[in-house]
C-alpha cells in the first residue's frame, strides 16, 4: 500500500497548525490559476483563441452601435467598475471594519485591493496586450487590454467586500448576496466587451485572475486566524469571520474594545 510523504501527511492532519484548511486553498488558487496561464499563453503566442477574440469584439460592438439607450446604460454599469469607486468602496469598509474594532477585515480589504491593482498592472505591462480596434468605439481606455482591469478589481473589490461582510447578512439570504455580486462583476465585465475597449479572452482572465488573488488572500487571512487560535471558519457560507457579525452589524457595540486585533 503507497505511503504518502511525511510532510505531505503532516499538512493534511487536522490537529496540524494549519491543517487541511491551507491545503483546501491551495488546490482552490490552483484550479482556478490554470484556466488563466491558458488564456495568458493563448494571448501570449496569439493562438485560435484570439482570433475568436477579434470576431467576437465587433460582433458584440455592433449590437449596441446606434442604441443610445443601451449604450448609456453600458456606461453607467462601467461605471461601478472606476478604480475611483472601487477605491471608495474598499476605503469605506475598510474604515467601517476598523471603527468596528475589526482591524484585521480591515487590512484584508486594503491588502487585498491594493494588492491586485499591483497584480493586475505588472500583468498588463508584462503582456503589453493592444486595444480592440473595432469599427465603431464607443468608449476610450488607456494602458493596455489584457487582463481587464475592470474585470478583476470588480472580482477582487466586490468579492472581498462579500467576504468581509457575509457575517451580517441573514443565512437564509446569503445565496441572494453572493448571486447579486456575481451578476454584478458579470455585467461589469460584459460592458467592457460591448463598448469595444476588451476581448473577451482579457474579462475571463481578469476575472479568474482576480478569483486567483482573492482566493490567495482569503487563504493568508485564514492562516493569520490558525496563528491567533480562532476557530475555523466556512468561508463562503459565515465569511471570513463569523464571529464579526455582532460588531459589524448596525446595531452593534461601537468600536471600543471590541473585536480582534
Amino acid at each position: 500500500m503507497p505511503v504518502l510523504p511525511k510532510f505531505v501527511v503532516d499538512r493534511l492532519q487536522p490537529e496540524a497548525r494549519f491543517g487541511l484548511r491551507l491545503t483546501l486553498f491551495g488546490l482552490a488558487l490552483v484550479l482556478v490559476a490554470v484556466p488563466f496561464s491558458y488564456l495568458l499563453f493563448e494571448v501570449i503566442r496569439e493562438g485560435p483563441f484570439t482570433r475568436f477574440d477579434e470576431t467576437t469584439a465587433n460582433d458584440l460592438n455592433r449590437l449596441v452601435t446606434g442604441n443610445r439607450w443601451m449604450i448609456d446604460g453600458l456606461h453607467g454599469i462601467s461605471l461601478m467598475g472606476k478604480p475611483l469607486l472601487l477605491g471608495i468602496c474598499i476605503a469605506a469598509g475598510a474604515i467601517y471594519a476598523y471603527r468596528r474594532g475589526r482591524q484585521r477585515l480591515s487590512l484584508f480589504l486594503a491588502f487585498t485591493a491594493i494588492g491586485g491593482g499591483l497584480v493586475d498592472s505588472a500583468v498588463k505591462i508584462a503582456v503589453n496586450r493592444p486595444r480592440p480596434v473595432v469599427e465603431q468605439p464607443l468608449a476610450s481606455a488607456f494602458g493596455k487590454s489584457f487582463p481587464s482591469g475592470h474585470a478583476m478589481s470588480s472580482t477582487v473589490t466586490y468579492g472581498a467586500l462579500l467576504l468581509a461582510f457575509l457575517p451580517i447578512v441573514p443565512k437564509r439570504w446569503r445565496w441572494l448576496a453572493w448571486l447579486a455580486t456575481t451578476t454584478l462583476v458579470g455585467a461589469i465585465s460584459m460592458s467592457r466587451l460591448f463598448l469595444g475597449v476588451h476581448y473577451v479572452s482579457d474579462v475571463v482572465g481578469g476575472v479568474v485572475l482576480g478569483l486567483a488573488w482573492l482566493a490567495g488572500s482569503a487563504a493568508m487571512f485564514e492562516i493569520w486566524r490558525a496563528e491567533a487560535g480562532v476557530p475555523k471558519s466556512h468561508v463562503t457560507t459565515e465569511g471570513l469571520e463569523p464571529e464579526a457579525a455582532k460588531d459589524l452589524s448596525t446595531a452593534g457595540a461601537a468600536t471600543s474594545g471590541h473585536g480582534s486585533v
